[in-house]
């Protein structure tokens, strides 16, 4: 039979609630709703290791913010959503001022893959600045940024790569940030989900790579992932099953469900997002910066 795919915590605890009878409590699961700068969220809780198999998530917290208004163009949509991101990180980051290893994974040359280094471009990097001129910036947190590429293009795996880079640099925690796959349309590039579980470079396309998490790096690591593909074979699953039909073992069976979907506008989506998840970033480790700060230091 084939399995609906979904790296969104959130997906993957309504195709439970559709399958099973037991309660969330029961399961090792936790669910709640809030609204947060005008944008719905929805907080995941994965309490045990009954929850995390139900799920086939580790556990942790998972944090996804719906970004409807900022789709919808509303007034003020991009400040309100960079402040609703920048307050959930802020409450996953670690007590402190120490350092920021910030790793965008993904192939900026695959518009769906390039959210983690459209993200990278737009962080303020900070850790040079401190060293070189303390009396401006000896009042920032210093970060760090690196854009990992893909073991296609770099020959070194993403993961290693970030784990190198963080042996030197010695954060406190590390931010990633990726792309992910969703299991229907209306999520795709609407949503952004912020866990600290961590994340496996790759795994949204099923081509899963080192770990990135507290296990392998020696720290906290808080992944930021926007769900911008489907597969074809869990899209249509889904438009079935919302149709009231099951589909066959032949329809799903064949190479056309391993086929990715993804919207037609994803290229000035991705870089949308990017900036979005960048500034989302600063704004989460240097809170006293307003807009316009931010604007004016990164663009």
């Amino acid at each position: 039979m084939y399995q609906i795919r979904t790296d969104l915590a959130a997906e993957a605890h309504k195709l439970w609630q559709e399958q099973g009878s037991r309660t969330a409590q029961e399961a090792g699961i936790g669910a709640e709703e809030a609204e947060l700068e005008g944008f719905s969220v929805e907080k995941i809780s994965i309490l045990n290791q009954e929850g995390a198999q139900r799920l086939s998530k580790p556990e942790g917290e998972y944090v996804t913010i719906y970004l409807t208004g900022l789709l919808r163009r509303e007034s003020d949509s991009f400040s309100r959503a960079v402040r609703a991101l920048a307050t959930v990180l802020e409450s996953m980051l670690p007590e402190g001022n120490g350092a920021v290893l910030v790793a965008g994974l993904g192939n900026r040359a695959i518009t769906p893959d390039a959210i983690g280094p459209l993200a990278v471009d737009s962080v303020l990097v900070t850790r040079h600045l401190r060293e070189q001129l303390p009396e401006q910036f000896g009042r920032f947190r210093p970060v760090s940024a690196v854009a990992a590429g893909v073991l296609g293009t770099t020959g070194v795996e993403s993961g290693e790569l970030v784990q190198a880079v963080a042996a030197m640099v010695a954060p406190e925690v590390v931010i990633a940030v990726d792309a992910l796959a969703g299991r229907s349309m209306e999520r795709l590039c609407a949503t952004v989900q912020m866990t600290d579980t961590g994340i496996v470079p790759g795994s949204g396309v099923g081509n899963r790579r080192v770990g990135l998490s507290r296990e392998t790096l020696g720290v906290p690591v808080i992944a930021i992932g926007v769900p911008t593909v489907v597969e074809a074979g869990t899209l249509a699953l889904d438009l079935l099953r919302q149709a009231g039909q099951e589909p066959s073992e032949q329809l799903l069976g064949g190479a056309e469900a391993s086929l990715i979907v993804t919207p037609k506008d994803i290229d000035r989506t991705v870089a949308e997002l990017g900036r979005l998840i960048g500034f989302a970033i600063n704004l989460a480790l240097h809170p006293w910066l307003s807009m316009g700060d931010l604007e004016m230091m990164v663009g």
